[in-house]
């Protein structure tokens, strides 16, 4: 029987000790485990031998690299790519960081097994990839697509909400200043950029709250209309007795089964103010005239209540389609039930129907708000942001943008990066926090308690 042995005092410490000072040395002094401490010592010897490189970086990631004037564009200091290998870099330390603490907490594990069975036990790499260690051997390679392709392009955006990253950046003295590298270099400016924007230049914070205050409306809007739409079309089509109930899911499933690219666009020029076929339409029954055409999409206020209309259309399928699974799913005993004790089918629907359809669904309808938020699709394509309002030719930010195409423009149009990346760190602030708060506080999400 293996026994506990004793050891020196103070051993342990020096274990320790040892290990932090090199990865790998409490392994092969004191444990005699020579291949892991081997591989530990090799991480930590290219570690140094590349940390002229890594502090160069780290550097760079400090200044955004020196403008050079007087070198060829090509051969200037390039900052935004300074700032990508900077958070590469920061993220390898964190991943060696994570190795390091391994090393010492493997070896002091190791040590106390030794202390408690009195012997050393021999080393087996693969053995304990496929066993005790399996858990790390298999998530490293998720881990590390996760840090480089999720964590560091977030970081880097947000990052760039605190630089000068932008064609046309108005400096302290009113002086219009381009910083897009490699002409010219990035410079980090701290929160200066959100100050402009929460209440420094009144252009672009008016522009945001009129954005952000439609965006909340809109996602609500577009979440509910077409929530309410699908829920009354699956019931009444559930309810009724018709033999041609599959010919009228069929036909009101046709605007989902589009994409929605296509149908916006349809409805953009069918809409057209000018020549659009609703309009024209109107003109030859004789409703308006040439003169008196409706201005779906060049009216603030009329196309913003169009985008609502025309997201009804293509999105009540969804929820029909939805809603009606949900139907399926409930025992017909408790609808004979209340009808026996003399509910109408509004009393079954309101007590009975609309509550367990709403448990099943509330999840969704929260990531349908979500999603909403986000449609980049529903308004870009549909009215592109128009009509231009008072603020449009500073801030390029229409009367029906929502925040993620306003986001869009910004990039595209002025190449005002700096403050596209601090619209997308407010959307993800605001957004995130509520939808996660929500959702936990759904009763699907409690394990089904009522």
């Amino acid at each position: 029987m293996d026994m506990a042995i004793q050891r020196p005092a103070g051993e342990r410490g020096k274990v320790l000790l040892l290990s932090m000072l090199f990865m790998g040395l409490g392994h092969i002094i004191y444990l005699k485990d020579y291949v892991k401490g081997i591989i530990f010592a090799l991480v930590e010897a290219l570690m140094i031998a590349f940390s002229p490189r890594v502090f160069t970086v780290l550097q760079y990631l400090v200044t955004l690299g020196d403008p050079h004037p007087e070198l060829p564009i090509m051969q200037r200091d390039n900052s935004i790519f300074m700032l990508i290998d900077g958070v590469m870099m920061l993220a390898v330390l964190a991943i060696y960081l994570c190795i390091y603490i391994i090393s010492v907490r493997g070896t002091l594990a190791a040590y106390d097994e030794f202390v408690l069975k009195g012997k050393l036990k021999k080393s087996h790499v693969i053995g304990d990839l496929a066993g005790k260690s399996f858990h790390l051997a298999g998530l490293a390679p998720s881990v590390l697509m996760i840090v480089f392709f999720v964590i560091v392009p977030l970081i880097f955006s947000v990052l760039v909400a605190f630089t000068n990253y932008s064609s046309s950046y108005v400096g302290a003295g009113g002086v219009v200043s381009n910083h897009i590298p490699p002409n010219n270099t990035v410079d980090w400016v701290g929160l200066d950029n959100f100050i402009a924007m929460f209440g420094g230049q009144k252009t672009w914070t008016g522009a945001l709250g009129r954005i952000a205050g439609w965006t909340l409306v809109w996602g609500a809007l577009a979440t509910l209309t077409c929530y309410m739409g699908g829920t009354l079309l699956a019931v009444v089509l559930h309810e009724s007795k018709i033999k041609l109930i599959p010919f009228f899911r069929t036909v009101f499933i046709l605007p989902y089964a589009v994409p929605a690219v296509v149908s916006m666009l349809v409805w953009r020029n069918l809409l057209n103010g000018s020549f659009g076929t609703v309009n024209q339409t109107l003109i030859a029954l004789g409703i308006i005239t040439q003169d008196t055409v409706i201005p779906w999409l060049s009216n603030d206020w009329l196309a913003k209540f169009t985008c609502v209309l025309i997201n009804f259309w293509a999105g009540v399928p969804y929820f029909m389609l939805l809603v009606t699974g949900t139907l399926t799913s409930i025992s017909a005993d408790i609808l004979e039930a209340a009808s026996i004790d003399g509910a109408n089918k509004f009393q079954t629907f309101r007590k009975i129907t609309l509550p367990m359809v709403l448990y099943q669904t509330m999840p969704l309808i929260i990531m349908s708000f979500t999603f909403n938020i986000n449609n980049f699709g529903a308004i870009f394509f549909l009215t592109g942001g128009a009509p231009s309002v008072a603020d449009t030719t500073t801030t390029s930010a229409g009367g029906t943008d929502i925040l993620v195409t306003w986001l869009y423009k910004l990039t595209i149009n002025l190449m005002d990066y700096k403050f596209a990346s601090v619209l997308a760190v407010m959307i993800f602030v605001v957004l995130a926090p509520f939808a996660i708060f929500n959702f936990r506080r759904t009763k699907s999400f409690k394990e089904g308690r009522i």
